[in-house]
């Protein structure tokens, strides 16, 4: 039974994850996130079969039917990441699922809809070096929310303590005081904005332990760039909200914490 759940939620993330490409590549230009998908380059609308996530890729060998141009690997890597994610989430939250159907609808809507905009957020700006501020501004604004309605990740309304409310802006101040005194050249405001929500939707101490995960990966990433592109040097921009969401995304899903003594 769980077996055959956890298939459901990952194809459920599969679907999810193909309307995050259209969101992700229609953001910011002026077309609706409505309407039949097309190629690029041809703009030929695309047929039921060329829209099943992963599969489709795989059995047009990443190419457009119509022109053959290549098919962006994102396509399949954000429905892959994402039906995982979904599938990882369920599991979370499984003895809820069978204990109240209730708080697990609300429990799992409310953190898959955060996780789907993070991803939005760290493939936007790995395409474009830009965190869009409405996209933070949602996040930080249900973050804030889940404060009245969960505790310990579960369905629990209650009013939080100091500490919950300070917590994402403890968060974001050495982002922010990186991004002032640098005027910009370590950190970008927008990772200030987003690490807002990560102190409200972790807690201090699992925020923390988030920060760790993504400074350590960023950081293994440049060196391996560096070392192995020619493209990339001391003073290239990397940007960080992927590794941001990488580190808040596993932080979450497996619960690894380095700051056990923060509450």
């Amino acid at each position: 039974m769980l077996t055959i759940l956890s298939i459901i939620f990952f194809i459920f993330g599969l679907i999810i994850g193909s309307f995050l490409n259209v969101v992700i590549f229609r953001y910011n230009t002026h077309r609706s996130f409505g309407g039949r998908s097309g190629c690029l380059t041809c703009q030929k609308k695309l047929s039921w079969y060329e829209l099943v996530p992963v599969f489709s890729f795989l059995f047009l060998k990443g190419r457009c039917k119509g022109c053959q141009t290549r098919i962006s690997i994102q396509y399949p890597i954000v429905e892959f990441i994402t039906g995982v994610v979904f599938m990882l989430l369920f599991l979370k939250f499984q003895n809820i699922f069978f204990l109240d159907t209730f708080g697990f609808t609300i429990t799992y809507a409310y953190y898959a809809l955060i996780f789907s905009l993070l991803l939005v957020i760290a493939v936007y700006d790995l395409k474009h070096k830009i965190i869009p501020d409405t996209l933070a501004l949602v996040i930080g604004i249900l973050s804030f929310l889940g404060l009245f309605f969960f505790v310990n990740f579960n369905f629990y309304p209650h009013f939080p303590s100091l500490l919950e409310f300070s917590s994402g802006l403890l968060i974001a101040l050495p982002f922010a005081l990186m991004w002032f005194f640098s005027k910009g050249r370590w950190m970008g405001l927008g990772d200030a904005k987003l690490a807002i929500s990560f102190g409200w939707l972790l807690g201090l101490s699992s925020a923390l332990s988030g920060l760790v995960l993504a400074f350590w990966s960023g950081a293994i990433v440049g060196l391996l760039l560096m070392a192995f592109s020619r493209n990339h040097g001391m003073k290239s921009e990397i940007p960080f909200a992927p590794f941001l969401v990488l580190g808040v995304i596993l932080t979450f899903l497996f619960g690894w914490q380095f700051f056990p003594l923060i509450f």
